[in-house]
């Protein structure tokens, strides 16, 4: 946190000279104070200064940014009032807070410090800023409610909850879920033998892991940037419960990198426009976080596209033209799950690196999912089979995790630690009953 003070005191310095010009209490020019080196300081807030290049402008606006939540006693200042009017002098920007007591600083604000009355300047800064992903994804914020876009002192100047955490906290960003980011981080305390799929299955999802480990070396050090595009695009396919986002998890542990599955009710909606910029928030977010993307029952947003038979339906394919190149650039892995391939556009298929099928379990395979899913901990009545029960009910992995998990807790509440027969067949009777069949 070193640094960052040095930064809010450089801002302090800046902004009480502009006033006593502005005042014309004292004669200076603030470009004449210098930014503290960021150069090889170990904390995060410099380290992004570098990494991004950031200019004076840049820096006296995201210091601007974060002055109301590290030190927001900065802001005082600009309570002064005009004793004309007897209202805060409007130059200054900022919006009020929390019921006033605190002032958020807007794009006006900073126009104001690092222009004053130089309009050629004010203006050029103004473009500047708007136009600059940096800003405009991280610190500057359109007030829903104005809609004038040259109104400066409706862009607020609010660092995102991403540079909160990234250049404050030091750690690394895990958004919430929210309208603007409809995914949740998912995780697995389980390992490879708790998956059981078939040998060809396994051998697919190992390539995938191989990607992750040498692709991009492959890419840089063979020269084949411009053959081979970054990023890598698997389809999961197969029934509910075969092991498809129980694979995206293992992958996400694997590696070392998060994994988000995306809410497509919240991504998808009726309204023209409205989908390609809801998937546009998310995949913007996810820029340089090398996150595992994984769209879960995906023909929802990527099915097959219709014919054209009026301008819905154009814009529709318009749309889906769109989310295929967003999934194309995107330079981590994505994975696209759906219970049946045919439903997505065929026009997916060439786009995917693998497309994997998830069977059913064959009667081994149950055999193997019950044995690595009850505890080592419990025992069986005189009378479970766990051979003929895998033999007789088809089902899938999730499901004989369900079983499992309804049949210990009544073991459990028992006080004992021996599973019964009958437990688990009622256990099995609700999964099938959830299906629409008879056990």
């Amino acid at each position: 946190m070193q640094f960052i003070q040095q930064e809010l005191d450089w801002l302090s310095q800046l902004i009480t000279l502009r006033l006593r010009t502005y005042f014309k209490q004292e004669a200076g020019d603030i470009y004449t104070i210098a930014p503290p080196p960021a150069e090889g300081q170990p904390d995060a807030y410099a380290r992004f200064i570098v990494s991004h290049g950031l200019q004076f402008q840049d820096r006296a606006a995201l210091a601007m940014a974060f002055a109301p939540y590290l030190k927001p006693e900065l802001m005082d200042c600009f309570c002064i009032k005009n004793s004309d009017t007897g209202l805060r002098f409007a130059e200054f920007g900022c919006v009020e807070r929390t019921g006033g007591r605190i002032l958020s600083p807007t794009l006006e604000t900073v126009l104001f410090i690092l222009s004053a009355g130089d309009i050629d300047r004010r203006l050029e800064l103004a473009s500047y800023f708007i136009s600059n992903d940096l800003f405009t994804s991280h610190c500057l914020i359109k007030d829903p409610a104005v809609k004038d876009t040259e109104d400066f002192s409706s862009w607020i100047l609010r660092p995102s909850e991403e540079l909160l955490d990234q250049m404050v906290l030091d750690k690394p960003f895990r958004p919430h879920f929210s309208e603007d980011f409809p995914a949740s981080l998912i995780k697995t305390e389980r390992s490879w033998e708790d998956l059981v799929l078939e040998e060809d299955t396994m051998k697919q999802i190992q390539e995938i892991l191989l990607w992750t480990k040498y692709g991009e070396s492959v890419r840089q050090e063979w020269d084949l940037q411009h053959k081979i595009k970054p990023g890598y695009k698997a389809l999961f396919y197969g029934p509910p419960g075969s092991g498809k986002t129980f694979t995206a998890t293992l992958l996400g542990k694997a590696t070392g990198l998060d994994v988000y599955r995306i809410d497509l009710s919240m991504l998808v909606s009726k309204y023209i426009g409205e989908t390609e910029k809801n998937l546009s928030k998310v995949f913007r977010l996810a820029e340089g976080k090398n996150w595992i993307l994984f769209f879960d029952e995906a023909d929802a947003l990527f099915g097959k596209r219709t014919g054209v038979k009026d301008s819905h339906d154009k814009y529709a394919n318009q749309e889906t033209a769109y989310l295929l190149q967003r999934i194309e650039d995107y330079p981590g892995l994505i994975i696209l799950s759906t219970n049946l391939k045919s439903n997505l556009d065929e026009a997916f298929a060439r786009r995917f690196q693998s497309i994997i099928r998830f069977r059913m379990p064959d009667t081994a395979q149950r055999l193997q999912l019950w044995k690595n899913t009850f505890s080592q901990k419990c025992s069986f009545d005189d009378d479970v089979s766990l051979e003929q029960i895998a033999a007789d009910y088809e089902l899938s992995g999730g499901s004989i995790t369900n079983v499992v998990q309804y049949s210990s807790v009544l073991a459990y509440s028992r006080g004992s630690s021996t599973i019964k027969k009958d437990d688990i067949i009622e256990g099995i009777r609700r999964e099938f009953l959830k299906e629409g069949k008879i056990a």
